[in-house]
């Protein structure tokens, strides 16, 4: 399993740009931005993210799905800054970085307005939906929702090798073969790892990452 060289500074994934205000909850002193970069605020984003998960994972209220799914649509946004692609994942050297929703979609307008105007690495974010896993040509991060969730070993199937991160919350997600699983308990969204499962695509994950989640073997 190969990680990312380097050694970014301690901070967030469940958590968006932090002058956006998602994720996990900041004090009253507002932070600003240390640099106009697009890169610098990348950096400095994924930072405040893995504190916040490391010390309080990430605060869902049971009865509060928008709140969950907006964390949610932080936590991929962030991943894209935690995942390498190979070159070939990609047309071109200003291709975007892709993250698609499969089946319903429990995000609202949240994870657009959660990517919008965001650059990582040079590439634009942007977000598609798919209906079944046959419409999905290019993608980098996927989110599985719960309508395939009875489809989920099919999913995983058809997508076994090729360079997509996969996350869903469904039961056992990660157990199941996808990527990154998201786990609630306590009402904290926490993150499990298959890395069987990363193994056998061409992705660079993170090692700061890998050591904030539950490592899973598949089943």
């Amino acid at each position: 399993m190969k990680t990312e060289r380097g050694q970014p500074c301690p901070h967030e994934l469940g958590k968006r740009p932090v002058q956006r205000g998602h994720g996990c909850p900041r004090s009253e002193t507002k932070v600003r931005p240390l640099t106009s970069s697009p890169r610098k605020r990348a950096q400095v984003t994924s930072c405040i993210f893995i504190i916040c998960l490391f010390i309080f994972g990430l605060a869902a209220p049971a009865q509060d799905a928008p709140r969950e799914y907006q964390i949610k649509a932080a936590f991929l946004y962030n991943f894209a800054q935690f995942t390498e692609w190979p070159k070939d994942a990609f047309a071109g050297t200003n291709d975007p970085i892709v993250i698609g929703v499969l089946g319903t979609n429990p995000f609202g307008t949240f994870l657009d307005q959660t990517v919008k105007g965001e650059i990582i690495r040079g590439r634009p974010l942007i977000i598609e939906h798919y209906k079944s896993v046959e419409e999905i040509k290019t993608c980098h991060i996927l989110y599985i929702g719960h309508s395939e969730w009875r489809r989920l070993e099919q999913v995983v199937r058809r997508l076994k090798g090729k360079p997509i991160l996969t996350v869903s919350d469904s039961p056992n997600a990660a157990d199941e073969g996808v990527d990154i699983g998201f786990v609630t308990e306590h009402n904290r969204i926490k993150l499990q790892i298959n890395l069987e499962a990363i193994k056998s695509t061409a992705l660079v994950v993170s090692s700061k990452l890998l050591r904030l989640a539950q490592i899973v073997k598949p089943t």
